[in-house]
């Protein structure tokens, strides 16, 4: 794992943005409503906005230190940053585009592994698109071309600005894989800003919460889910947890059902999969979508699944309550229930639970 520190100081009119992070995860999402800095911060990092104070150190290796005097211009930070707007050469067809990233000097020894031009190609599905020009492209395949073409300049750090907001459903599934692939096989940090909680989890490790130019958070997805300070900034975005896992078979009703990894391997009904039997998943649940009831479970009731349980942490802020259910599975099981519900069923660490969702609650994606 290649370590990132960052410390950032950006004035901007009324706009003060201040961060400074040590960055323990191979991918780190950046997350937070409009306005908070999430953009801003990518943009000094690469170089494009100047800051009155800026330090990025990757894998030990100082790349900018304004107070040491070590700021080299953009085009030498070896920092790759793939913009919400692409800003694609439109005058180069993509072939030239990609090339012109293959040309950037990378700095890297002969012995430093680097993505492949082939593999790249074949995996965001450029081939056909090798002779056309930007102009002619949709915001989805111009995503993908600005996206293969920083990759091919072999940067230090991958900056992604809102990666998968030009993307139909199809190629994010096929995108993310591509990625979390792309940061293990070359050792690749990457900063992804996203709005969309599901994608930013799916592809990073921990996450930097933002709100008003300022830090406010870092951890892991259920980390920030069950913490007091942050669970009502990530709660109107969409919160899930993915539950990793196999598809095993199908029914005579169509739905897929996936072994969930853990210490007590289990099946859950999957509604929305469109994955082989065989293919290694995860399963995506929102807290709203989990219900919990007190055992022994003896009504009969339309909910597919259900699964015994142990709550370990109450999370309550003014507006709602979070409750983490240990299932034996490699994550646990997030719901959000009402306070009415914690005081009739007696809701508090240590508790045994069921928790049960609808098949069509759920939503598996390939990994």
């Amino acid at each position: 794992m290649t370590e990132v520190e960052l410390f950032c100081r950006v004035r901007r009119g009324g706009f003060d943005l201040q961060v400074e992070a040590a960055l323990g995860a191979t991918a780190t999402g950046l997350f937070g409503p409009s306005g908070a800095g999430k953009s801003t911060l990518l943009l000094a990092l690469a170089g494009l906005v100047r800051a009155d104070a800026l330090r990025l150190v990757v894998g030990g290796e100082v790349v900018v230190d304004t107070a040491a005097r070590v700021a080299p211009p953009a085009h030498r930070r070896r920092v790759g940053l793939v913009f919400q707007d692409h800003r694609l050469f439109p005058h180069r067809s993509v072939e030239a585009n990609l090339r012109y990233g293959s040309a950037a000097p990378t700095g890297r020894g002969p012995d430093r592994d680097e993505p492949d031009r082939d593999e790249v190609i074949e995996r965001l599905d450029l081939a056909p698109l090798l002779d056309a020009f930007p102009p002619a492209l949709s915001g989805g395949q111009r995503q993908r071309v600005a996206l293969g073409r920083a990759l091919l300049a072999a940067p230090r750090i991958l900056l992604l600005d809102e990666p998968f907001a030009s993307l139909d459903r199809g190629l994010r599934l096929r995108i993310v894989p591509f990625l979390r692939d792309v940061r293990e096989r070359y050792g690749l940090p990457m900063l992804v800003v996203g709005h969309d909680l599901a994608d930013l989890f799916a592809l990073t490790d921990e996450t930097l919460l933002l709100d008003d130019g300022r830090l406010v958070g870092q951890g892991s997805p259920i980390e920030l889910a069950t913490s007091e300070d942050t669970l009502e900034l990530l709660h109107d975005c969409g919160i899930s947890v993915a539950l990793p896992g196999r598809v095993v078979r199908r029914d005579e009703d169509g739905l897929a059902w996936v072994e969930l990894e853990g210490e007590r391997p289990r099946e859950i009904a999957c509604g929305d999969c469109d994955e082989a039997v065989g293919a290694a998943v995860e399963v995506v649940l929102r807290p709203e979508d989990v219900v919990l009831a007190a055992p022994p479970l003896d009504a009969r009731l339309s909910l597919t699944n259900a699964f015994g349980g142990a709550v370990t942490r109450v999370t309550r802020t003014r507006r709602r309550c979070m409750i983490t259910v240990d299932c034996g599975f490699r994550r646990p099981l997030l719901a959000e229930v009402t306070d009415r519900a914690v005081r009739a069923l007696d809701l508090a660490p240590g508790a045994e639970v069921i928790a049960l969702c609808k098949a069509q609650a759920t939503r598996a994606r390939s990994v």
